[in-house]
């Protein structure tokens, strides 16, 4: 489990804000101090809704899944994971540790249910019409972004894209396929030699010669998610939404067949006219004895951070290796992130030594001479339960119970869609008219 300490402490002190719209009379809780519950409260108060309520177990805000998360918004690359021949892939790759998406023989009881539709999600027609509805979620979430900055929500962004390599000539020629598909749809790039790869990030030049070429893609971006959860806690809580830090929900309150409020673990309960479900896996039980089963399951994901040394060709653009499946990410505060690989493990919550060794080892086979460095620098290792939804987009928006809205489910792709999975489930809660199409992420597509 991360510790709780900022990074950046002068991040809590909030720029002045504009004043807030006119706020209705509903009150409104939000489960869950995250990418999604936090951004769920920033659309809320930016459709008009005042009276705002966020709880979270932890002792501040983004110390779960959004703590040290690949720190790439992708655009690019928010396929859902269940492409076309995953049930081969998973089979073929059971038991194998090296594997970047493994699936464990105990998780397979949790799985049934899950695994089928998850199967069935991965035809060619479905795939490619999920993978579009979640670009449009990412494309306008790039937008927001650059209006949280322009209001002065600080997280060490940057706007240099991201560099995909491939080694192998083929691989290269799939992904250039698949770039142009995504450009026709608003996602821009560009094919670049091996030369050119090698100009775009020069701390390459080592492993040069191993290298096919690669796609600039210039839509992408990069922060630090842990500072931006830090920096927007503060400016909402500076715009009047409060926080109950340390304070766990044991269960959903309901009175004639609506959700009329929240059951306290320290005991009691608090009426509320909306709730928000945006704690990732956890959301899953909270909703359950209302019987709604969510169909989202735990997708264990890992990272590893280090301070970049003072070594002569320090890397600067975010890079995805499409041949080991991982991202390098250089962030804010001199250090470097490292993340990749899904496990389908249950609950598990252990970080497994095996998998942190993949990352290092895939570093060393992409910057050489920093994993050489790794090796002897202080190295924070991560890892957190994904909510991964069987179709591989997010549950945004209203269910069939009365006063609950859902928000999870993003998978690997919270951080990229968070600012417009927050503004879609403000107006699902409001009644307003979505800024893109709504229909894509609405629980009802699952019965809920």
């Amino acid at each position: 489990m991360p510790p709780h300490f900022p990074y950046f402490p002068h991040v809590l002190q909030a720029p002045h804000a504009p004043l807030p719209r006119q706020s209705s009379a509903m009150k409104i809780a939000i489960v869950g101090a995250g990418l999604a519950g936090l951004c769920a409260a920033r659309g809320l108060l930016e459709a008009g809704e005042g009276h705002i309520t966020v709880f979270e177990h932890r002792a501040g805000p983004g110390l779960e899944t959004s703590f040290a998360n690949g720190a790439l918004l992708h655009p690019s690359a928010v396929d859902p994971w269940n492409s076309p021949g995953i049930l081969r892939f998973l089979l073929t790759n059971l038991g194998n540790e090296r594997s970047p998406v493994l699936l464990r023989l105990r998780a397979l009881p949790s799985l049934l249910g899950w695994g089928a539709r998850f199967v069935r999600e991965s035809a060619t027609k479905r795939h490619r019409a999920h993978t579009l509805a979640n670009v449009s979620l990412a494309l306008r979430s790039v937008q927001l972004m650059q209006r949280l900055r322009d209001e002065g929500v600080e997280y060490g962004a940057a706007q240099l894209g991201s560099l995909a390599i491939y080694r192998e000539a083929a691989a290269l020629a799939r992904g250039q396929q698949h770039a142009r598909w995504l450009q026709e749809h608003g996602v821009s790039s560009r094919a670049l030699s091996r030369d050119e790869v090698v100009a775009q990030e020069p701390a390459l030049a080592p492993i040069a010669g191993q290298l096919a070429g690669g796609l600039h893609h210039t839509t992408d971006e990069s922060g630090d998610a842990y500072r931006f959860c830090l920096a927007l806690a503060a400016r909402l809580e500076a715009r009047g939404v409060a926080f109950r830090w340390g304070t766990a929900v044991s269960a959903l309150h309901t009175a004639g067949g609506a959700v009329r409020g929240l059951r306290l673990a320290e005991g009691g309960w608090e009426p509320f006219d909306a709730v928000v479900l945006a704690a990732a896996w956890w959301s899953v039980a909270l909703a359950a004895p209302l019987g709604l089963r969510l169909p989202v399951r735990p997708a264990k994901g890992y990272s590893i951070t280090l301070p970049l040394p003072a070594l002569g060709q320090r890397p600067c653009t975010p890079l995805i290796d499409n041949d080991l499946h991982i991202a390098v990410v250089p962030v804010v505060g001199g250090r470097l992130r490292v993340a990749g690989t899904a496990e389908f493990c249950g609950e598990d919550r252990r970080i497994d030594a095996r998998r942190i060794g993949n990352l290092q080892q895939a570093l060393a086979r992409i910057y050489p001479e920093m994993a050489a460095h790794a090796g002897r620098a202080a190295r924070q290792d991560w890892t957190a339960l994904r909510p991964m939804c069987a179709d591989g987009k997010p549950l945004i928006g209203g269910t069939r119970v009365p006063g609950l809205y859902l928000n999870t489910g993003h998978g690997q792709i919270g951080w990229t869609t968070g600012a417009a999975s927050g503004e879609l489930l403000a107006a699902a809660v409001t009644g307003q008219a979505p800024p893109i199409d709504a229909a894509p992420f609405l629980p009802a597509r699952f019965g809920l």
